[in-house]
């Protein structure tokens, strides 16, 4: 390939190994860390987050909610599984939507990973600042929010290893504090039926769906919480010793771990302390239940302090999740390339870990400034920017399905087409369900503001600049030339690279 070529609207250079040497990662992980690390990322949604969808629709709202997120995910899961083993790049879906419809379409999914993993930590370590109130109360949120920042951060840059090994402690830990409120919740009576629908009922409605049919519409992206960032797991693809087998491995480990505990949580957790009508706006809402078990006396403080566990592994993983993205699309040329220089011996992208760290503190500050449920109205953007994510995912796995059938693919979803179909379906109602409630529109809003001026970014500069030998541009590039070679393949060609 020459320094520069034009390939449909986008300009690409060959930046060079010495450019490629500065951005390498180790490979240290296998697949018993892929699903510490990924369901790491997600255990958070037992902790905080999932409640707010009880205020949205009730429990049976809630309940109804989680059942249809939960296909979706487990439909997106086996996808992802597949493409994460023909495609094993750090970019993750920003690679299969990248090899399935060209550089807009994968600059589009980044975005909106970046939204997602940016602003997720910025939620949870909402939810951190209301743990830590209930133990030292008085100290100001954003003092909670830099430290925690600060230490995590500090970790992912130190290494990638001590970042995995960190992630199977803490998430180990933190599956043990859900399981000691299970037991708990039931084996001494805290948990009373009754209180798990015991939110007043709009004129006209029952008890268990409080708000109606559409509490359901409106509680999913509350649902969401309970899953939310398993599917960063591919961006673990170039760390990871063995990807063909650890990633689909790890991958569904994780997601049957993640549904059993979001049953549990929802029913155990809705039903202790004053019910559901008060878990539905606690910033820490499992504090209600080992309040009920416990007492109020130093067990339960004890507990809430073991059960921070759940909120730091998320933050932890989450933080190495957005380092990734943006590491993978800078070393690309989305967006400006000394974001993806890896530190030298231990080839961590710190760049891009402080940088994510920067924004996501300012989002939080800012939004909490404005006052409200600063951590639903988080949730909800992050959401919303995922579930665009998902639906592009899926209709990759639809593309590359019809497009690229010769493309290996060492694991195969057992749902194929019929269940990325299902996962579009969902993934496209939740993204609508995103404007359901009023007090969050603003920030869905901003997120699509901000989607168009991160489009205009690419179109007036950086489509201009893309790197050809970026591993998920080089194999999408040999794709296309073969397709070119093929019959019909110029046409085919021109839809790729569009």
């Amino acid at each position: 390939m020459s320094q520069k070529q034009q390939v449909g609207a986008v300009r690409y250079e060959n930046a060079g190994n010495a450019y490629m040497q500065k951005r390498q990662l180790k490979k240290t992980a296998g697949w018993g860390l892929l699903w510490a690390i990924g369901v790491g990322a997600v255990i958070s949604g037992d902790y905080f987050g999932w409640n707010f969808g009880l205020d949205a629709g009730g429990f049976g709202g809630l309940l109804i909610a989680t059942f249809f997120i939960a296909i979706m995910y487990v439909c997106m899961v086996l996808s992802i599984a597949e493409m994460s083993t023909a495609l094993p790049h750090a970019g993750g879906f920003y690679s299969f939507s990248r090899t399935a419809f060209g550089p807009g379409a994968a600059y589009l999914n980044s975005i909106t990973d970046m939204i997602e993993y940016i602003i997720t930590p910025a939620v949870i370590v909402v939810g951190i600042a209301g743990y830590m109130d209930t133990l030292i109360p008085g100290v100001p949120n954003w003092i909670w929010w830099l430290a925690f920042y600060a230490i995590f951060v500090g970790i992912n840059i130190w290494g990638t290893e001590l970042t995995f090994r960190v992630s199977m402690v803490v998430t180990v830990l933190a599956i043990a504090v859900l399981i000691i409120f299970y037991a708990g919740a039931i084996l001494s009576g805290a948990f009373q039926w009754a209180n798990v629908m015991n939110i007043p009922p709009d004129p006209g409605q029952s008890a268990f769906l409080p708000k109606g049919i559409y509490g359901v519409f409106a509680a999913l992206p509350f649902a969401i919480w309970f899953y939310l960032a398993i599917e960063q797991l591919p961006l673990s693809a170039e760390e990871s010793h063995d990807v063909v087998n650890d990633m689909p491995k790890a991958l569904i480990t994780g997601i049957i771990t993640l549904l059993g505990l979001s049953v549990f949580t929802l029913v155990l957790n809705s039903g202790v302390g004053g019910g559901a009508i008060e878990v539905a706006t606690s910033g820490a809402p499992l504090d209600i239940g080992f309040t009920a078990i416990f007492g109020s006396g130093a067990t339960s403080s004890i507990l809430t302090l073991i059960g921070l566990t759940g909120l730091i592994a998320s933050f932890h993983s989450i933080i190495y999740a957005y380092g990734r993205v943006l590491f993978a699309v800078s070393r690309a040329g989305y967006i400006p390339r000394w974001l993806s220089v890896t530190t030298e011996g231990r080839r961590t992208p710190a760049r891009a870990l402080i940088t994510g760290a920067v924004i996501g503190f300012v989002i939080a500050v800012i939004i909490d400034s404005l006052g409200g449920l600063v951590g639903a109205a988080l949730l909800t953007m992050a959401v919303f920017g995922a579930v665009i994510s998902y639906a592009l995912v899926m209709l990759s796995y639809i593309a590359l399905a019809k497009n690229s059938p010769h493309l290996p693919r060492p694991y195969k979803s057992p749902l194929g087409l019929t269940g990325a179909y299902i996962g579009l379906a969902i993934a496209v109602i939740s993204g609508v369900s995103a404007f359901a409630i009023p007090d969050y529109r603003p920030g869905v809003w901003g997120t699509l503001i901000f989607i168009g001026i991160a489009f205009a970014y690419y179109w007036l500069y950086s489509r201009n600049h893309l790197v050809a030998n970026a591993p998920e541009e080089e194999i999408a590039l040999m794709l296309a030339a073969q397709k070119e070679l093929e019959p019909g393949g110029e046409m085919e060609t021109a839809t790729a690279t569009v």
